[in-house]
C-alpha cells in the first residue's frame, strides 16, 4: 500500500531543517541537489521556524525517503506552519493531492474530456 506525505495545516508544505539534513543524510536525489542550507540557516532553530529549503515541494510526495523521514521525525519534520502526515492509499488507486479549504487531501484521479 503506498504511503504518501500530505500537509493537514492552512500553510504551504514545508519541511524542517532536521528533515531536510535527514533526507539529505539518506541520500535522497532533491535533497542532495539543493545546496546546503547551513550558511543561511540558524543552528537553533525549531522545527516551527521559516524554512529556507526548496525541496519539499520538489520530492514527490510517494517518496519512500520522505515516507521515512516523517514517519521518524513526526511532528519535528513539520517546517514553518506545517502540519505533516503520511496517509496511506490503495496500492491500485491513482491519486492526486488537492487543496481543501487550504489543507490537503488524497483524492483518486479521474478522467476529463474538454
Amino acid at each position: 500500500m503506498p504511503h504518501i506525505v500530505i500537509n493537514k495545516s492552512h500553510g504551504e508544505f514545508c519541511l524542517s531543517h532536521q528533515a531536510f539534513l535527514r533526507l539529505r543524510e539518506l541520500g535522497q536525489q532533491n535533497a542532495l541537489q539543493e545546496a546546503d542550507p547551513a550558511l543561511y540557516w540558524f543552528l537553533s532553530a525549531s522545527p516551527q521556524e521559516p524554512d529556507f529549503n526548496q525541496c519539499g515541494r520538489m520530492i514527490p510526495r510517494d517518496d519512500l525517503k520522505l515516507v521515512q523521514v516523517v514517519t521518524e521525525l513526526g511532528g519535528k519534520a513539520n517546517g514553518y506552519c506545517a502540519e505533516l502526515k503520511v496517509v496511506d492509499v490503495p496500492t491500485d488507486m491513482r491519486w492526486e493531492i488537492e487543496k481543501t479549504r487550504g489543507v490537503e487531501i488524497v483524492s483518486e484521479r479521474h478522467r476529463t474530456w474538454g
